[in-house]
Formats: structure tokens, C-alpha cells, sequence
């Protein structure tokens, strides 16, 4: 094993963690069907989200870290489970009021809204397949409706109704008196409405693999479990899945953590051993509230990739998957300058501290070099102080800032630049108050105005902002901190701010001085 594999087998980070788990599974033998598989499943009711995007980015990570402390081959499933009844209309599509007519039809059988593909289900497939193939993830995707009636789940339906009875004597416990007097796990797709159906069953034949219930119009029906005729309720859906496909490992949310235990007994019943799982937490909107597919709220991978790479949202993923996260506009700048500052940091670390950053993870052990001289939450505070359009204006600064710096040679950069615009002009210039200062702050900010036209020297970040703190420390700012939101408010419009000094150096000395006489003056407060 390499130094690095040796970090890797101690390393603290997640996804070794995990990975070791699979090794410590397979420590006798190697798995029967020759690779370890890897799942991640998906509910193609709504458009797909960030929080789709983090299952699969950090089910790649736990493969890659296997990967690099195994040699048993790998495979990722990504499933869909395009079978199941469409519960609600989504309130995020269009035509959604044509849609309240196939309530509780497959999702597959569902016609899109949007007019371009056969179905529902076809639609976001599509946008899911895209967004990840986009992004260069390696995967396998399964379409549950083509897995139910291809009679690639034929095998475990049958068994399940071999086991009809203690898949019930699992699930019966877990439900309400209401619910376990008409409850099965088999859900017939009725032929003569196409709806999924949550009705008891009359019979379970096992011997013929055929169950019997009363359709919606009360006739006695009997339908094989074969053949996508009949799916399975979505708690036995989980395990019989897991023992059809030897899945070896699959993550979800916290809402599913108290079913995990029957995901499992069902697939052990079903003569397979249960995975090894990774509950995270789930992901909030703005408000705090839960993401949901259906609602929409919270943020879209499109808008993500709007206003900063997709490495900055892995950076994301990748942080305390065991934390609940507000997935709102303002958790980008950070997830961008975190990445990078990691990126920086990575070539200098011993193994393993290379082994926990985050950036190993993020590209498979094989992380890029930074070009990001100026932080994006630099770059928004100047686009701020310029009142940027366009990227160029904030061009004319890096390069004041780094003189061999050009978009060709740092293309990072360049993207991060055009973001920054993009971002502060839809996201901070419409919430952006100034206010004028008092009296105190009024002292020191002409002081330091003065301070700076005075200045000689070449403009170093450090020795700037030890000018910006005597000159707060003598105006007697206790805490400074004051000191420094006070600049912010009343020069960007923002109770947060940069390092003010290296601000100074990349904004321009005199140029500085004129922002702050400008504030002086009124011309910022509407």
C-alpha cells in the first residue's frame, strides 16, 4: 500500500470512513458478482434539485475513496423510480392543471407538461441523465418502470410473494390500526384506470406468482406480480431492490433513517445481506424548510451553476453531510472561496492531511492548482464598489492587483470574475443599504481618507489594514469590530465586508479615498 493508502485506511474523513466499512465487509471474500455496488436512488415527481445532485456527488466520493484502498471493481446504479403513482401536481411546471387527471398513474405514464418527451418521467430522467453526465459522473442509470416490466425484477417479485407473509409481519407493526387493515405490499396498477392502487389483497398465490384484489369499480381482479403489472409499496420497493441488485451501499436522507431497519429485514428476508448505509441530513430552503421537489423551493442546480462552478457546490457537499444546510443563494461565495482555499493548501500537506481535505474528494485525488489570486467574496465587493456590468471593469483591477494575470492564463479566475457580476447584480445590489455615518465614524472615515491620499508606499494588504485598524483603535471603536462594520455599511452597503486592507490594494489607494469621500458626501443613500 502507498504512504497515501495508509492515510487513507486512517484517515477521519467521511468518506474514508465509509469506505472502510466496504472493506471490512468483504474481508473474507470478495463480493460473488465480481464488483461492489454502489446505489442512489431518485424520485422523478419534480424537477431535480441540488439535494439529487449531492447524493450522487457524495456517493462518488465513498466509491473513489474505496477505490483507492481496494481493488475490487466498482459500480454506481443511479435508480429512478419513475413506477410509483404521481402523488401531487407540482406547483413548478407548466400546465399543471391538465395534470390533476393522472393523479396516482405511473410518473411514466404521466404525459410532460413541458411538451418534449412521451412522459412525466421521461422529462426529468432526462434533465437528471444531463445534469450528471454534465458533470462527468460515472454511473449506470435504471429507469424503474423499464426494471419492473423488462421482468428484470420478476425473480424478487416472486419472492416476495413466496414471503407475502413475513414481508406483512414486518410492516404490520409500523403502521396505524387504519392503515394495517387495508395495507400490502404489493401495489396492483389497475387495468382498466392505469392508476397505482393502495387497495388489501383477497389473495397472494405464490405457487403462481398472482395476486387478487377488487379494482377502483369493485371487480374481483387478479394480476400476476410479473411484468410490471404490479409494483411493490415503496418500503419493501427499498429492500427487495437492494436484494435484486446486490446493493452493497446506499445513502439517504435523515426522513428515511427510521425505515432503514425495515429496508433491511426485507431485503434479508429476501435471502440477501443489507448494505451499508450513510444517513445525512437533509437539505432546507431559505426559510428553513425542507427542499421539495414538488414545491420547488430552494436552489436549482441551474441557479447554483449560474453564479459559481460545480467544484464550489462538491465543496458544499462534501462539508458535515451529517448537518442540516440552508441551500440558499447565500452559501455560494463561501463554498467557492472555501474550495479554493483548500485547493491552495493541498499541495503542501502531508498525506494525511491530503487525505481529509476536501479537494482530494472533490477530483479523485487529482486536485487542479488554484488561479484564484483575488477570492470571489473580493471580487463581489468590488464589483459593489465599481458597480460592475461586466466582467472586464473587474478586470481592470486584478490586473492593477496581478500584473501577469490574464484570462488566458487563468481561466478560473475569468469564470469566477463573470460570476461575481452576475451574482452581486441579481442578489446583493437589490438589498444593498447605505447609511450615512455618525459623527464618530464620520472623524475617522475622513481620516482615513486623508490617510491614503498621503500614502507613498506600494500598496501591501497588510500594511493598509494595519493603517485601517490604528485608525479605527484611535477613534476608540471597543470592540474594533464596529470600526470595520461601519466602513462596510456606509461604504458597500453591507454589514459584512473584506479584509478591508487588502480591499484597499485591489480596489486602488486614491481610488479608495474617493469611495469613502463619495459616501461622505450623501451620493450612496438613495
Amino acid at each position: 500500500m502507498t504512504e497515501f493508502g495508509d492515510a487513507a485506511m486512517t484517515s477521519k474523513a467521511w468518506p474514508f470512513e465509509e469506505a472502510r466499512k466496504l472493506v471490512k465487509r468483504f474481508k473474507k471474500a470478495p463480493p460473488e458478482k465480481g464488483y461492489v455496488l454502489f446505489e442512489t436512488g431518485y424520485g422523478p415527481s419534480g424537477l431535480p434539485h441540488i439535494g439529487t445532485f449531492g447524493e450522487v456527488a457524495r456517493t462518488t466520493m465513498v466509491r473513489q475513496a474505496f477505490e483507492a484502498i481496494s481493488d475490487i471493481p466498482t459500480r454506481l446504479v443511479c435508480f429512478s423510480d419513475d413506477l410509483d403513482g404521481m402523488r401531487k401536481v407540482p406547483e413548478n411546471v407548466p400546465n399543471s392543471a391538465a395534470l390533476q387527471e393522472y393523479l396516482q398513474r405511473p410518473l411514466s405514464d404521466v404525459p410532460d407538461p413541458f411538451g418534449t418527451y412521451d412522459s412525466f418521467a421521461d422529462n426529468m430522467n432526462a434533465r437528471l441523465n444531463a445534469f450528471l453526465d454534465r458533470f462527468g459522473f460515472e454511473y449506470e442509470f435504471v429507469s424503474s418502470t423499464e426494471f419492473y416490466r423488462a421482468g428484470k425484477f420478476d425473480v424478487t417479485l416472486l419472492k416476495c410473494a413466496e414471503k407475502y407473509q413475513d414481508i406483512m409481519d414486518i410492516m404490520l407493526p409500523t403502521l396505524g390500526a387504519e392503515r394495517q387493515a387495508t395495507y400490502s405490499p404489493f401495489l396492483p396498477i389497475s387495468p382498466t384506470s392505469g392508476r397505482v392502487l393502495y387497495v388489501p389483497m383477497k389473495n397472494v398465490d405464490a405457487a403462481k406468482g398472482e395476486i387478487t384484489f377488487d379494482d377502483e369499480d369493485g371487480t374481483e381482479t387478479t394480476l400476476s406480480v410479473t411484468g410490471g403489472a404490479v409494483k411493490l409499496q415503496w418500503k419493501p420497493d427499498f429492500g427487495a431492490r437492494w436484494a435484486q441488485l446486490g446493493v452493497d451501499f446506499e445513502m439517504f436522507g435523515k426522513d428515511h433513517s427510521s425505515n432503514s431497519i425495515i429496508y433491511d429485514r426485507i431485503c434479508r428476508k429476501l435471502g440477501a445481506p443489507a448494505p451499508e448505509h450513510y444517513v445525512y441530513e437533509l437539505f432546507l430552503d431559505g426559510e428553513g424548510q425542507k427542499i421539495s421537489k414538488s414545491k420547488g423551493n430552494g436552489l436549482t442546480i441551474d441557479e447554483w451553476l449560474t453564479y459559481a462552478s460545480a467544484e464550489s457546490l462538491s465543496q458544499f457537499m462534501f462539508q458535515k453531510p451529517r448537518t442540516a444546510k440552508r441551500m440558499h443563494w447565500d452559501v455560494i461565495p463561501r463554498a467557492v472561496d472555501e474550495y479554493h482555499q483548500h485547493l491552495r493548501a493541498y499541495p503542501d500537506q502531508e498525506a494525511d492531511k491530503q487525505a481529509a481535505n476536501p479537494v482530494w474528494h472533490i477530483h479523485n485525488g487529482q486536485p487542479p492548482k488554484s488561479d484564484m489570486v483575488v477570492p470571489f467574496s473580493m471580487l463581489l465587493n468590488l464589483a459593489s464598489a465599481a458597480s460592475a456590468d461586466d466582467k472586464d471593469v473587474l478586470w481592470g483591477f486584478i490586473r492593477r492587483y496581478a500584473p501577469d494575470a490574464t484570462a488566458e492564463s487563468h481561466p478560473g479566475l475569468d469564470a469566477a470574475a463573470g460570476f461575481a457580476v452576475r451574482y452581486f447584480n441579481d442578489y446583493v445590489k437589490p438589498t444593498k443599504t447605505y447609511r450615512a455615518p455618525d459623527d464618530r465614524e464620520r472623524q475617522a472615515l475622513e481620516k482615513l481618507s486623508e490617510a491614503l491620499r498621503a500614502w507613498t508606499a506600494e500598496a501591501d494588504g497588510d500594511e493598509l489594514q494595519s493603517l485601517v485598524f490604528a485608525i479605527g483603535k484611535a477613534a476608540e471603536f471597543d470592540p474594533l469590530r464596529d470600526w470595520f462594520k461601519a466602513i462596510y455599511e456606509v461604504l458597500l452597503g453591507a454589514s459584512q465586508g473584506p479584509r478591508f486592507g487588502g480591499f484597499i490594494a485591489l480596489y486602488g489607494v486614491s481610488e479608495t479615498a474617493d469611495l469613502i469621500d463619495q459616501a461622505l458626501a450623501g451620493k450612496f443613500i438613495a
